[in-house]
């Protein structure tokens, strides 16, 4: 287990998961899109340093100034009796800034070798981290 690792190296190692719910929550809205984290390229801007990618359907803008905790769980799903598996990132004053939830095909069924790199960025970083800063 390692408390060292800065929040882009973390970023790359998540590429190993496979098809994620990518998952933004506001105040006031909610955005879930579904993909996996690749290709991802780093920006130092005035706001902070930013992890970004582009898809077809969407594009991801993450202030990784603003992470101040990763934290790995598992719960139940609401519908199918099957285990989740997600990470949350934190910002400031505890608030989710962003959610990856391992994405099923079918209720249950995850992609080949899904879970067990979950398990292995899980064990390699622990429940909960404090990702060290970095310069992009």
């Amino acid at each position: 287990m390692t408390n060292d690792k800065s929040l882009q190296e973390f970023l790359e190692a998540c590429q190993t998961l496979g098809t994620l719910r990518i998952i933004v929550t506001s105040s006031a809205a909610v955005l879930e899109a579904r993909g996996k984290l690749e290709k991802l390229f780093y920006a130092e801007l005035p706001k902070g340093q930013y992890a970004n990618m582009h898809t077809e359907g969407f594009e991801f803008h993450l202030n990784m100034d603003k992470i101040t905790r990763v934290k790995f769980e598992t719960g139940e799903s609401k519908r199918g009796n099957f285990t989740t598996y997600a990470i949350r990132f934190f910002a400031e004053h505890e608030e989710p800034a962003l959610s990856l939830f391992l994405q099923w095909g079918k209720p249950g069924e995850y992609e080949p070798g899904q879970v067990e790199a979950w398990q292995a960025l899980q064990e390699q970083y622990g429940e909960v981290w404090q990702p060290v800063a970095t310069k992009v």
